[in-house]
């Protein structure tokens, strides 16, 4: 048992939980000090996320584009390549795949559909891959140049949008029947909720990565990489490839959340306020889950859950859903901060080994 509070897999899994239930915490008694009740706030947030088939159906439809995203930013992290443009991937791949809907709408379902999902994830595939081309031969701070890529998609869209998509106004037309990946049996057993085959995908992909990450000589390769460059290069591998192909991967799966907005959720485009808040979400969502696949599935649900559940809060209990983004930030500054957490372990490791003693 000593050792317990030490091992990895250990706290692979305690300091995820540990930081939800902090967040969850601090979370609460913020609202005590501004006067609101947590446990009606908590309450209403479950019940407007999970207490329907529509809130379930909203739930999981948010939950699906989180999934592939945050597998984007785990590919990535792997190789070592901390790629903060997946909000502009995200919207290369939205575009793209309304651009290709709108343009071939008479298309077949079963050839235009896929044909704009992959449309989606080669934008954000090329997209992150000039972030990874820059640091792989050029040295460059991938930071930097995926910020200033996140701008650069975010009025570059919508100057395209204005400009060339639509006469009046700031959104497109809806995507025709062909191209949407919303399905009437969905629609029905959710009472209409915007649920749609991206979720299906989202389960897919992370399976498909988990093996890949694990069981292939190029997802070693990549674990080698991220570890040590020079010393993945001595052994024989091609850590510059490695990159590049880490960063192509990566945006191909954010572009693929981007078409899950764009075909699944809004089924159309229009002017950004903002650059899209899901990119950094989904970010949380890999922090969270510890870059595992598996992980990022279930800290997705629960970003879902909160986002999903936020919305009815107001209402249900007064509590403003701005509570949520606190508690959602407060979970993500404790997995940054972990080392609070593993302190806390290494104490109770101390007092176990004192009351043996």
């Amino acid at each position: 048992m000593n050792n317990l509070y030490m091992n990895k897999r250990f706290q692979a899994l305690a300091i995820p939980l540990l930081s939800v239930i902090l967040g969850v915490i601090v979370g609460a008694i913020l609202m005590l000090s501004f006067g609101y009740d947590p446990v009606a706030g908590y309450v209403a947030m479950f019940r407007g996320a999970l207490s329907n088939p529509f809130y379930i159906g909203q739930t999981l439809r948010m939950a699906a584009p989180l999934i592939v995203i945050g597998l984007g930013f785990a590919v990535a992290n792997t190789a070592g390549f901390f790629n903060i443009g997946l909000s502009g991937q995200v919207l290369m791949g939205w575009f793209a795949s309304i651009v290709v809907a709108q343009t071939l709408p008479d298309l077949p379902k079963f050839i235009l559909l896929p044909l704009a999902i992959i449309a989606g994830m080669i934008a954000g595939a090329i997209w992150a891959g000039i972030a990874g081309v820059l640091r792989a031969y050029f040295d460059t701070s991938e930071v930097i140049v995926t910020i200033m890529l996140n701008h650069i998609s975010y009025h570059t869209v919508n100057h395209i949008i204005r400009t060339y998509l639509v006469e009046v106004g700031d959104s497109t037309q809806r995507i025709g029947e062909n191209a949407s990946m919303r399905i009437p049996f969905l629609t029905s057993i959710t009472n209409n909720s915007t649920l749609h085959i991206g979720i299906f995908i989202a389960i897919v992909m992370v399976f498909i990565i988990s093996i890949f990450m694990n069981r292939t000589t190029f997802g070693f390769e990549l674990r080698s990489v991220g570890l040590n460059a020079d010393a993945a290069e001595y052994s024989g591998m091609n850590a510059k490839k490695n990159i590049v192909m880490a960063m192509l991967i990566s945006g191909a799966l954010a572009g693929l959340g981007g078409t899950m907005e764009g075909l699944g959720n809004f089924q159309n485009i229009f002017v950004q306020g903002g650059i899209p808040q899901i990119g950094f979400d989904g970010m949380g969502v890999a922090l969270l889950g510890g870059s595992s696949p598996i992980g990022i599935l279930f800290s997705s649900l629960l970003f879902s859950i909160m986002k999903t559940g936020g919305t009815t809060m107001p209402l249900a209990a007064g509590t403003p859903n701005e509570i949520v983004d606190i508690v959602i930030a407060l979970i993500i500054f404790f997995v940054g901060a972990n080392y609070i957490i593993r302190l806390l372990l290494s104490k109770l490791q101390k007092t176990e080994k004192k009351e043996v003693a």
